[in-house]
């Protein structure tokens, strides 16, 4: 089973793009990030026609997530990360896909910092580790997929002090990460590479795709009956060098089940 995370950076924009890995790569779930596209936009015309089933939150604007299975309807179980009623931002969606519990995440990017925007980064962060925890504790094999703006440890960023004061590697984020994690998910990436230098996202900034000056900001977290099935994973960097491609690449994951 391989399960892929993207943040597409605008679905309409890069639908070509997407629908191109799509047909090469094949995946069978497929969380996206990012959407750009309030609810009635998404192009579920087109993502059926390259055979997948998908449930999404859109966003006028900004933010929007979505979930696709390929040859499957996912089955939606919540579009919005439980403990704060008031939060109107598209940044969680489950589903049950293939006897799992899919989670695709858009955590806040939290610039600038200090400020209302980074406090509001760390209660969310904060909310998903309580919701984690109840996913975990129900038993259910889970993955909590996405883009969640944290690049946890030095080894996750190119070496540079430019982003010194940037909210994705402040301390305080990086705990927040060490918290979610805690001794009971697995970083799929992490735990395939342990020592290796790998990066999801370069901005379109001083040709750094071109330098390699990346960071690893989208994860895959897994309870321990699935970490246990975890056999390869890596990143489709080339994606990144397309046209009009979005500034992260996919990342995948290959489950034995």
């Amino acid at each position: 089973m391989r399960l892929a995370t993207f943040n597409i950076n605008n679905i309409n924009k890069r639908l070509e793009n997407l629908l191109q890995w799509l047909g090469e790569t094949q995946p069978d779930v497929v969380c996206l990030q990012e959407l750009k596209a309030e609810q009635t936009a998404f192009p579920l015309q087109a993502i059926e026609a390259a055979g997948y089933g998908a449930v999404w939150k859109g966003q006028r604007t900004w933010n929007g997530v979505a979930i696709l299975a390929r040859n499957a309807e996912p089955v939606m179980t919540r579009d919005q990360l439980p403990g704060d009623k008031d939060d109107a931002q598209s940044r969680y969606i489950e589903a049950a896909v293939r006897g799992v519990l899919v989670a695709s995440i858009y955590a806040p990017n939290g610039n600038p910092q200090p400020g209302p925007k980074f406090d509001y980064k760390l209660q969310w962060l904060e909310r998903l580790h309580r919701h984690a925890t109840a996913l975990r504790k129900s038993g259910a094999p889970v993955v909590l997929a996405g883009d969640y703006n944290v690049a946890p440890t030095a080894i996750d960023i190119y070496p540079t002090r430019s982003w010194d004061d940037d909210a994705l590697i402040q301390p305080e984020s990086r705990a927040a990460w060490r918290k979610l994690v805690g001794r009971s998910w697995t970083d799929a990436l992490r735990a395939h590479y342990p020592d290796q230098r790998i990066y999801t996202f370069w901005s379109y900034l001083r040709n750094r795709y071109e330098r390699d000056s990346g960071l690893r900001l989208d994860h895959f977290l897994l309870t321990a009956d699935l970490a246990g099935q975890l056999t390869d994973a890596g990143v489709d960097r080339e994606v990144r060098g397309r046209p009009e491609a979005s500034d992260h690449a996919p990342v995948w994951i290959e489950l034995d089940r």
